[in-house]
């Protein structure tokens, strides 16, 4: 009984430890003169059933993100993607191989949030696509919304999110990575994890990588 309780312990010190090893990471300023015009990426819009798992440059995930719902207005702090009455409702987790971020828009930052490959559980039943470089999970947090009750709340929600996916199957279009939006994935993990409130629903997500070689 007290080697189970000092393995423990010691199991309980080891996650600890790596939660403490993941760091901020400081994001680039967004490459506005990149890739395609914006009919040219529609053209190429397509949703990918395959993705390669060679981590993304630091412009490239600096790029998607704020494309995906970064700020585009700093005087007002209004992003690139529309919410219903601004709530600004949509958290955009990051899944990468060494732990899961939360992107702060505010900041230009990612921010730790667990250590540890958890893409398996963004991934779900599909675990096919577990290996993508990263797959952003699209959380929105109902609370955020000033009117309505909640059946209105995760109506409007649901349209949030969808923005900021669309917004990123463009950007992927449009500069040559791949991407697929998908509502498959562990929910009940998902939240455990991340330690969601009540209010915070998973919503969709999005693998990112860049084509096979």
């Amino acid at each position: 009984m007290k080697k189970t309780l000092c393995i423990l312990v010691l199991l309980v010190f080891v996650i600890n430890l790596n939660a403490q090893e993941l760091k901020s990471i400081a994001l680039n300023p967004p490459d506005i003169n990149s890739g395609l015009t914006v009919m040219q990426a529609f053209s190429k819009r397509s949703s990918a059933s395959a993705f390669t798992s060679e981590k993304l440059k630091l412009q490239d995930l600096s790029d998607l993100l704020w494309a995906a719902d970064g700020i585009n207005r700093q005087d007002s702090k209004k992003r690139t993607a529309p919410s219903a009455m601004n709530a600004q409702d949509v958290d955009i987790y990051v899944f990468l191989e060494e732990g899961v971020y939360l992107y702060n828009a505010s900041g230009n930052s990612i921010d730790p949030v667990i250590a540890g490959d958890q893409r398996a559980l963004a991934a779900g039943r599909q675990t096919e696509f577990a290996n993508a470089a990263v797959i952003l999970v699209l959380v929105s947090d109902i609370s955020r919304f000033q009117n309505g009750d909640d059946k209105m709340k995760l109506s409007m929600a649901a349209l949030d999110a969808g923005m900021v996916s669309q917004n990123i199957a463009v950007f992927c279009a449009g500069t040559g990575l791949l991407t697929r939006p998908r509502a498959t994935m562990d929910q009940p993990k998902l939240k455990e994890i991340l330690k969601l409130k009540d209010t915070q629903y998973p919503l969709l997500n999005n693998p990112v990588s860049y084509p096979a070689k």
